[in-house]
C-alpha cells in the first residue's frame, strides 16, 4: 500500500512537469507506455498479451473507468489547479467507494459509523474546495474534473472486485491497452501532428509517468482490490495526498494553505472512519 500510493502519487508531479502537453496526449502517452511495459514483461516470461475471450468486456470497462477518462480529466485538472490540491480532492475516492459498495454488496452495508464517516468526509470536501468552487477563474473546472476522476475510480474499483478469475497484471494490461487505443485516437483527432514534437519535448516526464506513475502502481492496486476488497484497497487515498503534496513542495515549490490542510485532514478522518468500520455480515 505504501509503495502503490507513493508511485501513483508521483504521477501528479510528472504531469505537472510535462509543460504545455495536451491532456489527450498525456493520457495517450501514459497508457501507451504502461501497456507496452506490461506487455513486454508478459512476453519476456513467455506469456501472450492478447486478450482472452473472458477478458474483453472487463478490459473495455476498466479501460474507460480507470483508464482514458480519468487520465484525461486528471491531466486537465492538474493544468488548472496545484498538483497537491488535486491529489487531496482525489482522496475523496474511498468515501465514494464506501457509498457505492453499500448498494452493490451485502457485506459492505453502511453502518452508523460509516454514515458518520461519509458525512465527515463531505464536510471536509466543502472546506477543502472552499470559495474556489464558485469562482470559474479560481480552478472550479479543475476541481470538478478531479471529483469526476474520483467517481470513475470508485466505480472501476467496485467493478474490479468481482474479477478474481483474472490475474491482476492482466487486468492492469487490459485497462492500459484500451485506454491507450482510445486516447491515441482522441489525440489524433484533437491534437494532430503537433502531438509528436510535444511528446519529444517532454519525453522524460511522460516516460516516467507511464512507467513509475502508472504501470507499476496499477498492477499493485489490482492485486490489492482482489486480496482485500475495494473499500480497504481504496485506503491508499490516505497516503496519496501526503506523497503528492510533499513531492510538489520539494520539486515544484508549491505551497499549501491552512484551509487546504484542514480540509484534507477532515476528509482523511472521514475516510478513516468509513474504512475501519467493521463489516456487517
Amino acid at each position: 500500500m505504501l509503495a502503490c500510493s507513493m508511485l501513483w502519487s508521483s504521477g501528479f508531479l510528472f504531469m505537472k512537469l510535462a509543460v504545455g502537453v495536451s491532456p489527450w496526449l498525456v493520457s495517450a502517452s501514459r497508457a501507451g507506455i504502461a501497456a507496452a511495459a506490461i506487455s513486454g514483461w508478459l512476453m519476456l516470461h513467455g506469456r501472450s498479451p492478447v486478450p482472452r475471450p473472458e477478458e474483453r468486456v472487463p478490459w473495455l470497462v476498466l479501460g474507460t473507468l480507470n483508464g482514458w477518462l480519468p487520465n484525461v480529466l486528471t491531466a486537465y485538472a492538474v493544468a488548472q489547479i496545484a498538483a497537491g490540491f488535486a491529489s487531496m480532492i482525489q482522496a475523496s475516492g474511498p468515501i465514494m467507494v464506501a457509498v457505492i459498495a453499500h448498494f452493490a454488496f451485502a457485506e459492505e452495508r453502511l453502518t452508523g459509523r460509516r454514515v458518520a464517516g461519509v458525512a465527515v468526509g463531505f464536510l471536509g470536501m466543502a472546506v477543502l474546495i472552499g470559495p474556489a468552487a464558485l469562482d470559474p477563474g479560481g480552478g472550479a473546472l479543475g476541481i470538478g474534473a478531479m471529483l469526476w476522476v474520483s467517481l470513475c475510480y470508485a466505480l472501476g474499483n467496485i467493478y474490479a472486485r468481482n474479477l478474481k478469475h483474472i490475474e491482476p497484471i492482466r487486468l492492469a494490461l487490459g485497462q492500459q491497452s484500451v485506454s491507450a487505443v482510445v486516447s491515441i485516437v482522441l489525440t489524433a483527432a484533437f491534437v494532430g501532428g503537433a502531438a509528436v514534437p510535444s511528446f519529444l519535448d517532454n519525453w522524460a516526464a511522460l516516460l516516467a509517468l507511464g512507467l513509475v506513475g502508472t504501470a507499476i502502481p496499477i498492477t499493485i492496486f489490482m492485486s490489492l482490490i482482489q486480496r482485500t476488497g475495494p473499500t480497504r484497497a481504496a485506503m491508499i487515498g490516505y497516503l496519496m495526498p501526503v506523497w503528492a503534496t510533499l513531492l510538489a513542495m520539494v520539486f515544484l515549490g508549491e505551497t499549501v494553505g491552512l484551509r487546504e490542510v484542514a480540509g484534507a485532514a477532515i476528509v482523511l478522518t472521514g475516510v478513516w472512519i468509513v474504512t475501519t468500520a467493521p463489516r456487517r455480515d
